[in-house]
């Protein structure tokens, strides 16, 4: 039986003693209990609740487990209150989730665990900064803090090392976006849908192994004329934002696109052509053209502008 059981009753019983956990009475061993894992040795390193009709706070008995390795809190609106002190007890702690609830407060400054991989606090109504202190997380790959009331600049040194997945979309968060991310290999970055402002193309190169940049919904500038992509690249959302100049003819080097919004910008010219324009049709180049010459000039698609008798290339 494992040593956890007190601080898992309490749990329970913070909670309000939901149906989902009924099993959990002390007369049964818990690592047989539903909702979690022992490890051999009869601790508990995996606790997890989705989808579960409660009404109460987060508990501070979590902090109590010791061993835990991976808590996952999802789709619990009822789940309110801040993230307890408690957590900073959890040392062994790997991956960290706690999404689609009414949690409150701050994002904790005082996560200490070296093996926590994983943080994600997203579609809460989390509020304040981005702690810095999570830049000493030497082991975190994937943060995604999206679909909150976060504000002030994103901080630097988020990506180090094994860094992979930066998601801070839907926040209200300002300010440039830390010249050090350039320097970073990461797989994704989405930060749409906030305030940000400044020049982001030190993000993009060729030999970057992102997969997928959303930098939508914000008060970027650049000019796209010689920027290029990541080869990798299978999404690329640039909307809403003051990006000038060409489009980029990079993007007709980009064989694994698959999404692709340029719309309402300050583009100007012809959409380029080649291989990846063919094989996806000009269906996700076309919204760049209907959204410039509405708002901003003229884009034309590819031949259109000889068939109206226009020069190939039109002045920016």
């Amino acid at each position: 039986m494992a040593i956890e059981q007190p601080a898992l009753l309490k749990i329970k019983e913070s909670l309000g003693n939901p149906l989902e956990l009924s099993t959990w009475v002390p007369a049964a061993n818990c690592c047989n209990w539903s909702n979690l894992y022992c490890t051999e040795s009869a601790r508990v390193y995996n606790v997890y609740l989705s989808a579960v009709n409660i009404s109460a706070q987060v508990p501070s008995a979590i902090g109590d487990l010791s061993a835990l390795q991976s808590l996952s809190f999802d789709t619990m609106l009822g789940l309110s209150g801040p993230i307890p002190p408690s957590f900073a007890k959890l040392s062994s702690l790997e991956l960290l989730q706690i999404s689609d609830t009414s949690i409150s407060g701050p994002v904790p400054a005082f996560l200490s665990s070296t093996n926590l991989s994983a943080l994600i606090l997203s579609n809460n109504k989390l509020s304040g900064p981005i702690p810095s202190a999570l830049s000493s997380l030497s082991n975190l790959r994937y943060l995604d803090l999206s679909g909150n009331r976060l504000t002030g600049s994103i901080p630097p040194g988020l990506l180090h090392g094994e860094f992979r997945f930066l998601i801070l979309s839907h926040n209200q968060l300002t300010g440039e976006i830390p010249p050090s991310y350039g320097d970073g290999d990461v797989d994704t970055i989405d930060l749409g849908h906030n305030q940000l402002t400044g020049d982001p193309s030190f993000l993009f190169s060729a030999v970057k192994p992102m997969t997928k940049i959303d930098l939508s919904w914000n008060e970027l500038e650049f000019d796209m004329t010689r920027v290029v992509f990541p080869r990798h690249l299978t999404k690329l959302d640039l909307s809403h934002n003051r990006i000038r100049g060409r489009v980029s003819k990079s993007l007709m080097d980009l064989n694994q696109l698959k999404e692709l919004n340029l719309t309402y910008n300050q583009l100007c010219g012809e959409i380029p052509t080649g291989r990846a324009m063919a094989r996806h049709g000009a269906e996700c180049y076309l919204t760049i053209s209907a959204s410039a010459e509405r708002h901003f000039g003229r884009v034309t698609k590819p031949g259109e502008a000889e068939a109206n008798g226009q020069s190939k290339s039109q002045s920016c």
